[in-house]
């Protein structure tokens, strides 16, 4: 029986605490997780879905502020277990633990490619043929330890984050339970920093567009569906869309087709064919209806 300590936080490392908690060779002996946090117009108090599980599997769950608060490090080094697994914690791990047991991280990319916060979203916003899922021993920097295994797959041409999203959760589980089963720290290979790339976190002006580029418009309306989306500068969302083409060179934003069901814009190179939006404070529409509204066609800027 191998005795795991669980980090993790958002739907990607409940998965793969599920798949713990249900293998009849592995014990999860706590679990850490990020704090309640505010959700909602009304800010209710809203517990992280990992602390739901664990709570409902009765494994003990801790949520500090401060991993590195020597109160909560010398709490954690007397919990007898053989590895921590972290998944998408949100916190860095301080050296005291990294020492105590063997600390593997699934990293959702292809290492040492998107180091960093948002590596799906970054692997669609650069139309990449493939993604993966990275299990690596944890050092002090920041997704730098050496790579046990990488499992990778490929990218639909329009796959959208939350396919892409729940096809990386599901070989993250499959790639923890194979590193807790068989690991060998011998067997890992460095990374090699000088082809390091690195992702930021993701932030709600991200998603302004200008119609500068169809494809790169594309690949964040991909990478940033649902969240933030991306919305023009009077703040309407565009909500389903694709590329039409990218070679074409016109006015940026000009209407240039309305059919019964979508509507045909023109970048400044490239176009895009839409078919639904949301205007501010208003339910999500057809664009079509949206167009009948505001009383413009062809040849108008969507605004």
């Amino acid at each position: 029986m191998t005795r795991v300590i669980f980090m993790g936080t958002p739907d990607y490392a409940a998965s793969i605490l599920e798949a713990l908690i249900q293998a009849e060779d592995i014990e999860v002996v706590s679990v850490y997780t990020q704090p309640d946090k505010p959700v909602g117009r009304k800010a209710l108090m809203t517990p992280p879905v990992v602390k739901v599980l664990a709570e409902n599997a009765h494994i003990p769950v801790f949520q500090p502020l401060r991993l590195r608060d020597e109160a909560v490090v010398n709490e954690l080094l007397v919990t007898p277990c053989d590895m921590i697994i972290v998944a998408a914690y949100g916190q860095i791990l301080p050296k005291a633990i990294l020492e105590y047991v063997p600390c593997v991280n699934l990293h959702a990319s292809i290492l040492p490619h998107y180091r960093g916060a948002s590596p799906i979203q970054q692997s669609l916003l650069n139309n990449d043929p493939q993604s993966g899922v990275s299990a690596m021993w944890m050092d002090e920097g920041l997704d730098t330890g050496a790579v046990i295994k990488i499992k990778t797959l490929p990218i639909g041409e329009d796959e959208m984050i939350e396919s892409l999203y729940k096809r990386l959760t599901e070989s993250a589980v499959e790639l923890t339970l194979d590193t807790i089963r068989n690991w060998d720290r011998e067997s890992a290979v460095a990374q090699n920093d000088a082809e390091a790339t690195h992702c930021k976190k993701i932030l709600k002006s991200d998603g302004l567009i200008d119609f500068s580029d169809a494809r790169e418009i594309y690949n964040r309306y991909r990478a940033y569906t649902p969240w933030p989306g991306i919305f023009t500068e009077s703040g309407l969302k565009i909500k389903s869309m694709l590329l039409e083409e990218e070679n074409s060179n016109g006015e940026a934003g000009i209407i240039t087709q309305v059919d019964k069901e979508s509507i045909l814009v023109q970048c400044t190179k490239g176009s895009l064919r839409i078919t639904s939006v949301q205007a501010p404070s208003k339910q999500e529409t057809s664009v079509v209806d949206y167009l009948n509204g505001k009383r413009i066609g062809c040849g108008h800027p969507l605004v």
